[in-house]
């Protein structure tokens, strides 16, 4: 046993210092960021937002949304081969490219998605889907995925450790997801123990990655648009986002009327309800690290993307970044007192 004695923070815990800058407007801030890739010939370019791959979120809806605004949709891992030969069969190139194939780890995730490339072409992004990316297996299955797609840009995760992102990387994978336990509607943290929080984890998990020439995903913990802008200050080259698209039309949740207002469900994929819609059961050996919770139904998400950007573009104002591949460089965290958090969290419920 040991401790670490260093302080570790949370998006919570911090925010950005101002800087003197000489734009003029909001519309002078260019989003787009173009990447080249470790293992990929594959070129990048697009504002580096993803919705998450969850059952109710990465949907073939949202991916069609999403696309208008450059933004790529982690596809949950649950459609079938027929459903993605329909959504393929109808879809524009424009929307194919911003597709990714989530996976499991599993050997007939690995002969589903060999299906799913003969299908198309055109989607060039690969993302194991798992919560501890610290296992062995994973790194045996990210090394047979490189092998079998050797110029399909990979992702693999989650960790949360400089060492275990350079083993992944080093193992075939492009882009690594991190975060363990952020997420509003992820209880792992309370039933495991486990965790780390997330913007320490993505300042150590960024650092490790380019170092090597790859890139780290800011998986969960995002409730507001200052929390992305605080993601991508620390280092994250791409941010993925769960709950704050949950709600919309283009998500798969439940619909409930209360009181005559409508909700739709959202949960964690680790979630009783998660387990029970796809496997029937809790399996005897292990526990729920998910909850369910219903969220007001918001309509389409375009009007929630135009407002996550728009606070983008204002945090990139109130430093001088006039590209968002500035901002992390243009960012100095402040940490804040327990007095200021506790006013923050009060205004944000």
């Amino acid at each position: 046993m040991r401790i670490e004695e260093d302080i570790k923070l949370g998006f919570k815990d911090v925010l950005i210092r101002p800087k003197r800058s000489t734009l003029k407007s909001r519309s002078q801030v260019d989003l787009i960021r173009n990447f080249s890739f470790k293992y990929s010939s594959m070129i990048w370019s697009g504002i580096p937002i993803i919705a998450a791959n969850m059952d109710t979120i990465g949907t073939f809806k949202m991916v069609k949304s999403l696309s208008d605004f450059n933004i790529l949709t982690a596809v949950h891992k649950y459609y079938s081969l027929e459903d993605w030969k329909n959504f393929i069969n109808s879809s524009s190139s424009h929307v194919l490219n911003h597709v990714i194939v989530s996976i499991g780890t599993a050997n007939c995730d690995f002969i589903k998605i060999k299906k799913i490339f003969l299908l198309s072409s055109e989607i060039k992004y690969i993302c194991i889907d798992v919560a501890n990316g610290y296992s062995e297996h994973v790194v045996s299955f990210l090394k047979l995925i490189r092998d079998s797609f050797p110029d399909k840009i990979i992702c693999a995760g989650n960790v949360v450790t400089g060492e275990m992102v350079e083993e992944l990387i080093l193992s075939g994978a492009d882009i690594v997801k991190v975060g363990i336990g952020p997420g509003s509607v992820c209880t792992t943290r309370v039933k495991t123990g486990v965790g780390f929080p997330q913007l320490s984890a993505i300042i150590e998990c960024a650092d490790a990655a380019h170092g090597l020439g790859g890139q780290i995903i800011s998986d969960g913990g995002c409730t507001v648009s200052g929390d992305i802008a605080k993601a991508f200050g620390g280092g994250a080259d791409f941010v993925m986002l769960g709950g704050m698209l949950s709600g919309h039309k283009e998500c798969a949740g439940e619909i409930v009327e209360e009181n005559s207002k409508k909700y739709m469900l959202f949960y964690g994929m680790s979630s009783i309800s998660a387990m029970q819609r796809y496997t029937g059961k809790i399996a005897g050996y292990r526990a729920s690290e998910g909850k369910t919770v219903k969220i007001p139904f918001r309509g389409y998400v375009n009007a929630t993307i135009r407002d996550i950007l728009g606070g983008l573009r204002s945090s990139c104002t109130y430093v001088g970044a006039e590209k968002l591949k500035e901002l992390t460089k243009r960012t100095t965290f402040i940490r804040v007192t327990e007095q200021e958090n506790c006013i923050f969290n009060i205004f944000q419920e």
